[in-house]
């Protein structure tokens, strides 16, 4: 199996990957998964995009990954967002922190690429009776003819053992995962929007996925990204583009009482 370091799409993966959009925080904030003054703990942070935007909403954060590259992006974005989001650098599995250390821990689309059972138990123990995990994915969503499902043929055709296309943008399994941990009310919640990417944007989004620009070499980057610019030039050449996307949620509370 090739590795996949996003380390190497760092650039492409801060200008130009969607981070969640603003009615994803307003969500959480408005339903009570989080408060103004929480401490937060953010999974797989990469670039930052969700720590982010929960320390611009008054969190108290701490980004958690393993690749340099990604905390170095998120750090001077950070900095031009007037935030400041504490780093640890180390594998989700191996982390260590304080029993009952944090108020809500966050994996924005990145469960997938963890241990989930032994994350799930790491996260129990870490956060504080009554604190919430919330694991949450923005997927674009490729349908019957749409510019999704045309990139995602063609990223095919130069990286067959790819698996993770054609999805729907919602994750029963990670159920299992946070119940078996022993988890309690359990929620899910959903919703679709649209995100404008221009050619070159979506080019990026493209380059910075685990598909391409993680595990291929820079001549085979480079060959599919030309492939994609002429599809797009062709198939659909409207600037810019109306990409459609689904936000899906999953909390859970970590039982007892707070305080």
């Amino acid at each position: 199996m090739v590795a996949i370091d996003f380390g190497r799409t760092a650039s492409d993966y801060a200008r130009h990957r969607a981070g969640f959009p603003d009615a994803f925080f307003e969500r959480i904030f408005s339903d009570g998964t989080v408060r103004a003054g929480a401490t937060v703990l953010d999974l797989g942070t990469g670039t930052g995009a969700v720590a982010r935007g929960l320390a611009l909403r008054g969190c108290e954060v701490t980004g958690l990954d393993h690749s340099a590259p990604l905390l170095a992006q998120a750090l001077e974005l950070d900095r031009a967002a007037g935030v400041q989001v504490t780093q640890v650098r180390a594998r989700v599995e191996n982390a260590e922190f304080p029993p009952a250390s944090f108020d809500l821990v966050t994996a924005g689309q990145c469960w997938h690429w963890f241990d989930r059972a032994r994350t799930a138990a790491l996260v129990h123990g870490w956060l504080r009776p009554g604190g919430c995990l919330l694991i949450a994915h923005f997927d674009w969503l490729p349908l019957n003819g749409n510019l999704v499902q045309d990139t995602e043929r063609l990223i095919l055709t130069c990286n067959p053992a790819w698996t993770l296309h054609s999805g729907s943008g919602m994750y029963p399994a990670w159920l299992k995962d946070v119940a078996e941990a022993g988890f309690t009310e359990l929620r899910t919640w959903s919703f679709d929007l649209d995100v404008p990417y221009s050619h070159e944007a979506w080019r990026g989004r493209i380059r910075a996925s685990a598909a391409i620009g993680a595990v291929l070499d820079e001549a085979k980057v480079k060959r599919f990204d030309a492939e994609l610019a002429h599809m797009l030039a062709s198939r659909h050449p409207r600037e810019p583009m109306a990409v459609p996307h689904r936000v899906w949620a999953l909390s859970a509370v970590a039982p007892g009482s707070p305080g």
